[in-house]
């Protein structure tokens, strides 16, 4: 069968604006009309270590924001009873403002990309942007600005997504697969903006400062943070239960070699050979995030050279995407597979220990995990300190590394055949962030009342 062409592809998405109009985006289901959000969340508790549950609420309960964060699986189930399109992409399947972080490339280039993909599946394009779209009103509320302040900032996102997509249709295969955005384009962008007075001096600082932070969080900082010497022996800090291996049995060494053991065969020769001069000293049981608290993740550390030569790598418990229940494509098994294949899809460069495993675990339960560098200089903005312009100019960046993202995974002229040059499609995306901004006000608050009552854990660690 020949390939299509770009015009055909084009003329693909703009047929589809006959089956799923742009404008009918806006629609959201009523937040008393769907299923119940804390009977989803509760089957995910089934599968997670119980007795985390109780700080897995405890971050949820923070914020709506936080709420948001943790309940990717509630707003997956909503998105499927939305209008929704067949143009379909590599998604993140959590999409939010706060998944969007610097790391360090094998170059130790410092980039700003997508970062976390553990409900990474094919689906409709337009889900990543709704997550997104409603993560930037939510924001809003959450630090006391207007409306008008997050409809720039929807605006502001998915009229850069859009552009770029247009972009990627046009371009070379070749140079969307390398389209990035390094420390560098940042500082000269915003720096430019300041110059021309749409930006306060203010926001170049706190992004210099952003990305300076992130240099500093290699290896060797983790492992002087993560580490204790004890009785000449370096191990694993305990700080119950955010950093534990006293929890883990008695053999920590053996269980980590077990571990690495089947990670291995997931990396190219060389990388093997690489992994091969580090020996292991010791793993701990981490708790990370707000969605994964309660889901297995381990932190293994391995010296090379030496005790100053620190290497930390990061397993985590990788189980079915929040959207697969929802799409008609089926992720590649393993699940950690199906996690790192996504990652290499959508970002332009990853972390070159980034790879899978199938393991028994200390509770003799064999499950999926990935693997990849603890925090390689990654980083990101702090969302108490962003003012409405940050915000606005952060949302930007996120339609355009969006854009960057889809363009690889999927057919970028299809995308932006549908998306065309009318307000239409990104009006509608407005009006639906807003109301599942509200939803999600609305299930913040049915946790906060299931706390009170004491039908949900709630056990907060500072």
């Amino acid at each position: 069968m020949p390939r299509p062409t770009r015009n055909e592809l084009e003329l693909r998405g703009r047929a589809e604006r006959q089956q799923v109009g742009r404008r009918s985006h806006a629609d959201c289901p009523p937040a008393d009309q769907r299923s119940d959000p804390l009977a989803i969340l509760a089957v995910q508790d089934m599968a997670r270590a119980p007795e985390l549950l109780g700080l897995r609420y405890a971050r949820m309960a923070a914020s709506p924001f936080t709420f948001l964060r943790g309940s990717a699986a509630v707003m997956g189930a909503d998105l499927a009873r939305t209008p929704t399109t067949s143009l379909t992409t590599q998604l993140c399947g959590d999409a939010h403002l706060m998944n969007i972080e610097t790391f360090a490339t094998p170059e130790r280039r410092l980039v700003l990309d997508i970062t976390d993909f553990d409900e990474t599946i094919r689906g409709p394009f337009e889900w990543d942007l709704k997550r997104m779209a409603t993560s930037l009103v939510v924001a809003a509320r959450d630090r006391g600005f207007d409306g008008e302040v997050a409809d720039d900032a929807v605006y502001s996102c998915l009229a850069r997504y859009r552009a770029e997509m247009r972009e990627h249709r046009d371009a070379d295969v070749m140079d969307v697969w390398y389209a990035s955005i390094d420390e560098q384009t940042v500082l000269e962008v915003l720096g430019q903006r300041v110059e021309d007075g749409e930006l306060g001096a203010d926001l170049l600082t706190s992004t210099e400062e952003v990305f300076a932070k992130a240099r500093r969080r290699t290896s060797k900082r983790a492992a002087q943070r993560l580490t204790e010497e004890v009785d000449g022996r370096l191990q694993m800090r305990e700080d119950p239960p955010v950093l534990s291996r006293d929890v883990l049995p008695g053999d920590r060494q053996d269980l980590a070699s077990r571990f690495l053991a089947g990670y291995v065969a997931s990396l190219p020769a060389h990388r093997r050979g690489l992994l091969e001069r580090f020996e292991v000293v010791d793993v701990a049981r981490r708790v990370v995030g707000v969605g994964s608290v309660g889901t297995r993740c381990y932190v293994i550390l391995l010296h090379g050279r030496d005790g100053d030569d620190p290497l930390v790598l990061q397993l985590k418990e990788a189980g079915p995407s929040v959207l697969e229940p929802h799409v008609s494509a089926r992720g590649p098994r393993p699940h950690g597979r199906r996690v790192v294949e996504g990652q290499r899809t959508m970002q332009t460069v990853s972390d070159v220990f980034l790879g899978w495993s199938t393991a028994v675990g200390p509770d003799g339960v064999e499950r999926d995990f990935y693997v990849r560098q603890f925090r390689d200089m990654k980083g990101g903005v702090d969302l108490e300190t962003l003012d409405a312009d940050g915000l606005v100019a952060y949302a930007k960046l996120c339609g355009h590394l969006l854009a960057d993202a889809h363009g690889r995974g999927g057919r970028p002229a299809e995308l932006a055949g549908y998306l065309g040059k009318s307000e239409g499609f990104i009006e509608a995306m407005i009006g639906f962030a807003h109301a599942y901004a509200d939803v999600t006000e609305h299930d913040h608050q049915l946790l906060l009342d299931a706390i009170t009552a004491g039908r949900v854990p709630h056990e907060p660690v500072d």
